[in-house]
């Protein structure tokens, strides 16, 4: 008689500690366990542990493969499975992640039922992204004002950016101009955190080059919005709400609620730790991620966006 294996014990995915990013490297199933190889050339390649059922993302950059009986495992582990570029980016600026859902385990509906539901209302959808921009605000704010490194260049909020933001999206008729007043937004905020840093930044997206402390800022903020889009499909998925549903971004990117959600948590840790990190052309990619997963993980970032979501949809049933 076969002995059946049992299944893994279950963490909360909102309490899961660990995010990992693998470059060159093997991920295999192993004596009932999940290991990643390295691939030096080596005669005898180092393995290490990857413990699934602590962990909520695992994202695979370059030269990097994974077996199906992995990949059985940790969708039995409830992981989120993500394919990028280098760094944690993607290869080309218009390529997205690929996140691999896990399929073996149900998901609640009560939740895509709610969000559905007002979704399709055109002034409930615009309540929800009002909300959300309200909450992008209030954890920006308290970010921001708990940052040991942003105090010490005194870089705060800008006062008018903020007021401005709540007031026109408090009055704005459709989503169209509730985008225009979040890009206004984010550009006060670039603005002050390059001038408390010194530099002359514009935001370009998927340049790739790091040479200038400039050209390192927008490489480390396209590296940590992809931890942070994984950490929104995390929350998403594991609430049962499809990503086609968005409520400011292009209605034409069916992952684009992943975008809306991750907005909260980029403006308030990805976006300062790019640029203290940029600014020091000592720190490398690897070390910048190592920071961000620790931040997000300390400011319990994931625990908060379920929490966000389901006060969302519970406030709208």
């Amino acid at each position: 008689m076969n002995k059946v294996r049992a299944k893994p014990r279950q963490i909360l995915l909102s309490k899961r500690a660990n995010i990992f990013y693998l470059e060159h490297a093997r991920v295999l199933q192993k004596d009932e366990r999940i290991i990643w190889l390295t691939e030096t050339g080596e005669d005898v390649e180092q393995y290490f542990n990857l413990p699934e059922r602590n962990t909520a993302l695992l994202l695979l950059g370059k030269g990097t493969s994974i077996t199906d009986a992995a990949m059985r495992r940790l969708a039995e582990s409830n992981v989120l499975v993500g394919f990028c570029g280098s760094g944690g980016s993607p290869l080309f600026a218009a390529a997205e992640p690929v996140f691999l859902t896990p399929q073996s385990e149900y998901r609640p509906t009560e939740y895509m039922q709610s969000w559905v539901r007002n979704w399709f209302d055109e002034s409930k959808r615009l309540e929800l992204a009002k909300a959300l921009i309200a909450e992008r605000i209030a954890l920006t704010s308290r970010a921001w004002g708990r940052n040991s490194e942003l105090l010490q260049r005194k870089i705060d909020l800008p006062p008018s950016a903020v007021e401005k933001l709540r007031q026109r999206s408090a009055a704005v008729p459709d989503t169209q101009s509730l985008l225009l007043a979040e890009a206004e937004w984010a550009r006060a905020l670039y603005a002050g955190l390059s001038a408390g840093h010194g530099l002359s930044f514009t935001r370009q997206e998927g340049i790739g080059a790091k040479g200038s402390k400039e050209e390192r800022v927008n490489s480390f903020l396209d590296h940590g919005n992809y931890i942070a889009y994984g950490l929104a499909a995390v929350a998403l998925n594991g609430l049962g709400i499809s990503y086609a549903f968005p409520l400011l971004h292009g209605k034409t990117r069916r992952g684009a609620l992943v975008f809306d959600i991750a907005d909260i948590i980029k403006d308030a840790y990805v976006m300062p730790l790019a640029f203290t990190c940029g600014s020091d052309l000592r720190i490398k990619d690897s070390a910048f991620r190592a920071q961000l997963i620790e931040t997000l993980q300390d400011a319990d970032a994931l625990d908060f966006l379920f929490g966000f979501i389901k006060q969302l949809c519970e406030n709208s049933i």
